[in-house]
């Protein structure tokens, strides 16, 4: 690959004659022009070449399992846990569930499945039993590897009561009533469990044929092939299994990683979960595209631990969402810690706090730091910042388009509107999902006629490109017939000194409809009162914009991503209040 050496166009240039049109005329459509070819390779065939070319360099950082390996010793890991899962009679397409926090296994196993061509699912590690159930079943999952127990979570009690049929079966041959595809489980951790396969046993040295099949294999696969199942969390009825491609992920880690300017020698610090796209994708196929160190923390967020990671491993890059950052730069022992060698990174996930954003940049070192807007359907970045955009432009929107891809607003007639003007984002492009997996009738709703995702998201695109998220359709608030969009009124609370951190919603009202409702986590307990923070409001906002409810929590309900689950905000007030939906 050569890539590296082509000039490039700015991400979201404009295209040829466009700054010659007006704002009022210019549509909100924009894409991504750029001479940097997408990668036509899959992921296995392409981890091969990495591995050559970058094969001293360190790979991969486990801190908590005192993990280290070279790319070239990664590659001899990943070859010989993907013949142990070929010698099982997995083939390519099969469906191999992954139920485990973050680790080693996570990340060879990630690029193991790819090598064999099978589809790797991701298991969220917060799912209790009926939750696994329905993932397994759904995508009809033939083998699981998982871990023993993760904090709270028992994986090995969970699944035996759900497949009592382990405790009396060979490992490999299991035939469960209740998970009817499911025949091989592989538990990590040296101990054994009945009816399972061990990690480490896989993973025994592949034998010359075996190397030659596995070599074989990755002439036949193809990269529209479907690489990864990722369940999206619904706030109503089942979770939605997004399908993505070699090509989806492989290029979206790459145009990500060349966004933030990663390279070969830099060492990315990766406290995000690796089964969601920000650790799987923008973390390891981000640093895989680069020759760069992928650096594990702990096996879940953790600030302490991410502040010695980085100090200790001279991390030059940082991801995280926005709660992940405010919990390290609060950390009562934050000024212990060298960030020096701190550059670049991305903060993403949920909408990013101006205030967080400029500490970041000035007391944590990450003068090149990015925001990054995407969804997991889009593998997941379609917007992001540049390291050299100015700082306003950086801690106020989600930047611009990236290469290779379109986004358009449009109206709720799916109109273009024209820029400036709020609509829904719409993205079309490489990284757009395959679809969702075995639900036609959803993908349809979510991708239409024209191969456009439509994300659900309101945004706004400005005359140079730069998008500002306004906020979720559903979460818009409409007061009195006046549209409220909470972002903004987050925004302006979190620029007051005491607070930490802020999420507004709305919540049904008889008179107006619905009202506002701000969530309010304060620096110091008892700082304020709720007189105080509509003092602060007066005059500086629209009265309507001032939340007529205000509480005081120590956290709020959120995803294992660090996604602010608002619904169940919205759901706990309305049983505090005694509101039904008017």
């Amino acid at each position: 690959m050569d890539e590296g050496c082509k000039p490039v166009t700015p991400i979201g240039a404009a295209p040829r004659g466009e700054e010659t049109h007006t704002m009022s005329s210019m549509p909100s459509y924009v894409h991504g022009a750029s001479d940097k070819a997408l990668i036509g390779l899959t992921i296995g065939r392409f981890f091969d070449e990495a591995c050559a070319r970058h094969a001293g360099r360190e790979a991969l950082v486990v801190r908590h399992q005192g993990l280290r390996l070279s790319y070239a010793e990664l590659r001899q890991r990943v070859d010989a846990l993907a013949c142990g899962l070929m010698r099982l009679g997995l083939a390519p397409g099969d469906r191999v569930g992954i139920w485990s926090q973050n680790n080693a296994e996570w990340a060879l196993t990630q690029f193991a499945t790819a090598k064999a061509g099978l589809t790797l699912v991701n298991i969220n590690p917060a799912y209790r039993r009926s939750e696994l159930e329905y993932a397994l079943n759904k995508v009809g999952c033939r083998a699981l590897i998982l871990s023993p127990a993760f904090k709270s979570s028992n994986y090995l009690e969970m699944l035996a009561e759900l497949a009592p049929e382990l405790s009396h079966c060979e490992p490999g041959l299991l035939r469960s009533h209740a998970l009817p595809t499911l025949e091989f489980v592989i538990r990590m951790g040296s101990e054994a469990s009945p009816g399972m396969l061990n990690f480490d046993d896989l993973c025994v040295a592949p034998t010359r044929d075996e190397l030659t099949a596995l070599a074989l294999l990755s002439t036949r696969l193809q990269f529209d092939d479907p690489i990864n199942i990722q369940f999206t969390s619904g706030t109503t009825g089942h979770p939605k299994g997004a399908t993505l491609s070699h090509h989806n992920i492989l290029n979206n880690g790459y145009f990500v990683a060349e966004a933030i300017k990663l390279v070969p020698g830099d060492r990315l610090c990766i406290p995000v979960p690796l089964y969601h796209c920000f650790g799987m994708v923008m973390g390891n196929l981000g640093c895989l595209t680069h020759g760069a160190t992928m650096v594990y923390p702990s096996e879940a967020f953790e600030p302490l631990a991410v502040l010695e990671a980085v100090a200790e491993e001279k991390c030059t890059a940082l991801y995280g969402v926005p709660t992940m950052f405010i919990a390290a730069l609060d950390h009562p022992r934050f000024a212990e810690f060298d960030l020096a060698s701190l550059r670049t990174g991305i903060m993403a996930g949920s909408p990013c706090p101006i205030e967080v954003m400029k500490r970041v940049i000035d007391t944590m070192n990450m003068a090149e730091v990015t925001i990054a807007y995407g969804m997991t359907e889009t593998s997941p970045v379609s917007f992001q910042s540049g390291t050299d955009d100015p700082i306003d432009r950086r801690v106020s929107t989600v930047g611009r388009i990236q290469p290779h891809l379109e986004v358009k607003i449009v109206d709720t007639e799916g109109r273009i509107l024209p820029r400036g003007q709020t609509g829904e984002l719409c993205t079309r492009g490489y990284s757009v999902m395959l679809g969702y997996w075995g639900d036609e009738a959803r993908t349809k709703e979510a991708i239409d006629g024209g191969r456009w995702m439509h994300t659900g998201d309101l945004a706004v695109i400005d005359e140079e490109g730069f998008c500002t998220i306004v906020g979720r359709i559903k979460d818009m608030v409409i007061r009195g017939g006046e549209n409220i969009y909470p972002r903004e009124i987050e925004e302006f609370l979190y620029s007051h000194p005491k607070v930490l951190d802020v999420q507004v919603i709305g919540i049904p009202d008889e008179k107006y409809g619905e009202e506002l409702c701000a969530w309010i986590i304060l620096r110091e307990e008892g700082a304020l009162n709720e007189a105080d923070v509509r003092a602060f409001c007066q005059g500086q906002i629209a009265h309507y914009k001032i939340p007529r409810h205000i509480r005081f929590v120590d956290s709020f309900p959120m995803t294992v991503t660090g996604k602010i689950q608002k619904f169940l905000i919205r759901k706990k007030m309305k049983e505090e209040l005694g509101l039904d939906e008017v």
